[in-house]
């Protein structure tokens, strides 16, 4: 790139501001880049962590159980939008490393096919890491049709690696809650 050279003006401070200008354009481009990759990023952050609750998605079952026993509550809740009941499951208690399998109970309440989807949480959040789920209508989107009712599975174990985490040696309950919201595909 040929040098200009302006009267009055040092040709090293010319470079400078130059520099400066140039790295300035390269912060500020990254600074979007980051903005544009922080979601799926946290997202990756949160499922290897299980930060804010977020459980693990297995396989297959554990090779074992273990002889402490931990209660699963279920909580659901449904966005106003959608015109859905949700009933979730009954709590349980079983042995860590136990593979269960419970339902919710959805229904249609509307005259026409709705779709919906559901978010998850688990708490304590630090037990977000060993909760972990085979099978769950979570995974995908459901449409009801009207007045329809449905059973939704979730096959799930808690690992018993979390009897290794001293910070839970105190947890004898986890819950984990769904909230429902109309999806934006067709359908709904």
């Amino acid at each position: 790139m040929a040098e200009i050279n302006l009267p009055g003006i040092d040709p090293s401070l010319a470079r400078r501001n130059k520099r400066v200008a140039m790295a300035g354009l390269f912060f500020a481009a990254g600074m979007v880049g980051l903005a544009y990759a922080s979601v799926p990023l946290y997202q990756l952050f949160c499922q290897i962590t299980g930060f804010g609750g977020t459980t693990q998605v297995a396989g297959d079952a554990p090779k074992g159980a273990i002889a402490r026993e931990m209660t699963v509550r279920f909580d659901s809740n449904v966005a106003g939008d959608l015109n859905w009941t949700v009933s979730p499951a009954a709590s349980i208690t079983d042995r860590i490393g136990m593979v269960d399998t419970v339902n919710y109970v959805a229904t249609n309440h509307s005259d026409q096919p709705i779709t919906g989807m559901a978010v998850f949480n688990v708490s304590p959040e630090k037990a977000g890491v060993y909760f972990n789920k085979i099978e769950c209508f979570c995974f995908t989107e459901q449409t009801l049709q009207p007045g329809e009712t449905v059973d939704m599975p979730i096959v799930f174990f808690v690992d018993p690696d979390l009897a290794d985490n001293p910070e839970l040696d105190t947890i004898k309950e986890i819950t984990l809650s769904y909230t429902f919201y109309a999806s934006d595909n067709e359908g709904s």
